[in-house]
């Protein structure tokens, strides 16, 4: 059942996606050209996902269990450090050049898109050196 569950929210998820424009590369750099031809449309966009977001947080921080009976794994980290500010800088210029982001990538490369499977393997060969320079990181300490 929570599979289906999963599968049925995801799904949900991606159809926003793409009402919304956010699966559109063009439509989100058009977001993002603040000094050129701003579309501001991906405010209300985003407005509404940080309103549902911190609804969300509000009631499931006061639980011990999800709806479903699964255990709340809420977030623990509650300081800004250097790793967290670096990698959400690269995480904007990726963004930024490409008008893609993880969701909307996903949702590309399952209609074919030939730019979401490139962002895809960029994303998952980005997981993976980040992932070897870790170990190699902890190796050394």
């Amino acid at each position: 059942m929570n599979i289906l569950i999963a599968l049925l929210s995801g799904l949900i998820f991606g159809l926003g996606l793409i009402i919304s424009g956010m699966a559109n590369p063009a439509k989100v750099l058009g977001f993002l050209d603040l000094a050129g031809n701003w579309d501001p449309s991906l405010i209300f966009v985003m407005g509404g996902a940080i309103a549902l977001g911190v609804v969300a947080f509000r009631f499931g921080g006061r639980r011990s269990a999800s709806l479903l009976g699964q255990p709340m794994q809420m977030p623990t980290a509650k300081q800004i450090d250097q790793r967290l500010v670096v990698g959400s800088a690269i995480f904007g210029v990726g963004w930024g050049l490409a008008g893609i982001c993880p969701g909307p990538a996903l949702v590309l490369l399952g209609a074919g898109a030939v730019k979401g499977v490139v962002f895809v393997l960029a994303l998952l060969a980005g997981m993976a050196l980040f992932e070897a320079s870790q170990r190699w990181l902890t190796s050394r300490r």
